[in-house]
C-alpha cells in the first residue's frame, strides 16, 4: 500500500519539485491550495502542470484550522510537507501582518491538525536561512543563535519552535529544515535569482537594456530546489526527527550570479546592471553560509547541483521560455 503525503504551498517552486519526487517514489499526493489557483490554472499552477493528474488538490485555506483539519481527516496522510508560506522577503517589510498571519496561525495550525488527528503523521517544517539574519557565526549551523533581520525571518523562527515545541511535548514526528537559498527556473519572477536570470534572456533576446538591482554585495550559499526536496523527504525517513541545516557550503554574491548568468550569453554585466537604493532592504542580511555536516552524516545527503550549473540551467530555461512563448 503507498504512502500518502500531503503538501502545502504543492504550486510553489519546492513544492512542485517535491510532488515529482513523491510520485516518482510511489507515493499518493494531494496538495492545499486556495480556491483562487484553481480557478486560474494557468498562471497559478503552472508548475505542476505535468503532474496535475497524478495528484489530487484541495481547496482550503491555512488561515482557516476547519478547513485544514477536515483535509488532514479526509486523506488521513502519513506525512505532511508544510512548505506554504509569504516567502518573499522583500514584501514582509511591506505587509508584516499579512506576513506574520499567513506564517505562524498557518504552522500552528498544520501542526495541531496533525496532533489532534494522528501522532503518528510525520511532519516537516519548511525553516529558512533568513532566521540567522546578521549572526556573528559563520558558516551557521543547527546550534547557531537566531537574529533574524525581516518579518518573514521572524515568522519562521516562530515556525521552527512551534515545531520543535509540538515535537518535545507532543512526541510528534516532527522535523525543522533548516533551508539555505534555493533555486530554480521555477522560482518567482520577484526574487532576485529569477530577475536575473529572466532579466539576461530578455537583453539577449534584445527585449530590454538593464537590470535593476539592490545591494549586489550580499553574499548567499545558493543550492538548486530539486536536491533540496529530497534533503526533506529523507528527514521524514529517520526513525528519530529532529532540525537540519541544508545547503552547499560555499558562499557566493549576487554580483556573481549576475556575473556568471551574463557570461553564460557571452555580456558583461557591467553593461547591463542600475544599481537602485530603492530596492535595498532596511535591514539587510550580508552573509549567510551552510555548514549541513549534520545532514551530510545523518541525513547522507549531499548537494548535486553546482552553483554555475544551477545558473546556466535558469538563463537556458528563461531563453527557452521567452522562445516559445513569444514574450
Amino acid at each position: 500500500m503507498s504512502k500518502v503525503a500531503l503538501i502545502t504551498g504543492i504550486t510553489g517552486q519546492d513544492g512542485s519539485y517535491l510532488a515529482e519526487l513523491l510520485l516518482n517514489k510511489g507515493y499518493e499526493v494531494h496538495g492545499i491550495v486556495r480556491r483562487v489557483a484553481l480557478e486560474d490554472e494557468t498562471h497559478r499552477l503552472w508548475r505542476i502542470r505535468k503532474v496535475l493528474k497524478d495528484i489530487t488538490l484541495h481547496s482550503a485555506s491555512l488561515e482557516s484550522y476547519a478547513s485544514i483539519f477536515n483535509i488532514v481527516k479526509k486523506i488521513k496522510p502519513d506525512e505532511v510537507y508544510h512548505l506554504a508560506a509569504q516567502s518573499y522577503v522583500g514584501y514582509s517589510f511591506e505587509d508584516e501582518f499579512s506576513t506574520f498571519n499567513t506564517n505562524i496561525n498557518g504552522t500552528h495550525y498544520i501542526l495541531s491538525a496533525v496532533k489532534e488527528f494522528s501522532g503518528k503523521i510525520k511532519f516537516y517544517f519548511a525553516a529558512s536561512s533568513e532566521m540567522f539574519g546578521e549572526t556573528k557565526t559563520k558558516p551557521q549551523n543547527e546550534l547557531t543563535f537566531f537574529h533574524p533581520r525581516s518579518a518573514y525571518g521572524i515568522s519562521k523562527v516562530t515556525g521552527f519552535h512551534l515545531t520543535k515545541n509540538y515535537r518535545e511535548a507532543y512526541n510528534l514526528h516532527a522535523s525543522n529544515g533548516i533551508l539555505f537559498n534555493h533555486e530554480s527556473p521555477r522560482r518567482g519572477f520577484e526574487f532576485v535569482t529569477r530577475k536575473i536570470s529572466f532579466g539576461v534572456a530578455r537583453i539577449k533576446k534584445g527585449l530590454q537594456k538593464k537590470i535593476k538591482l539592490g545591494n549586489i554585495k550580499a553574499k548567499r550559499d545558493w543550492g538548486h530546489a530539486q536536491d533540496y526536496v529530497n534533503a526533506m523527504w529523507l528527514m521524514l525517513q529517520q526513525k528519530k526527527p529532529d532540525d537540519f541545516v541544508v545547503g552547499t557550503g560555499k558562499e557566493f554574491s549576487v554580483e556573481d550570479f549576475a556575473r556568471k548568468a551574463f557570461n553564460h550569453v557571452g555580456l558583461n554585466y557591467k553593461d547591463h546592471l542600475i544599481i537602485d537604493k530603492h530596492l535595498m532592504r532596511p535591514a539587510e542580511v550580508n552573509s549567510l553560509l551552510a555548514d549541513c555536516s549534520k545532514a551530510k552524516k545523518i541525513l547522507k545527503w549531499k548537494p548535486e547541483i553546482s552553483f554555475d550549473n544551477l545558473v546556466i540551467n535558469m538563463v537556458e530555461a528563461d531563453l527557452e521560455y521567452i522562445t516559445n512563448f513569444n514574450y
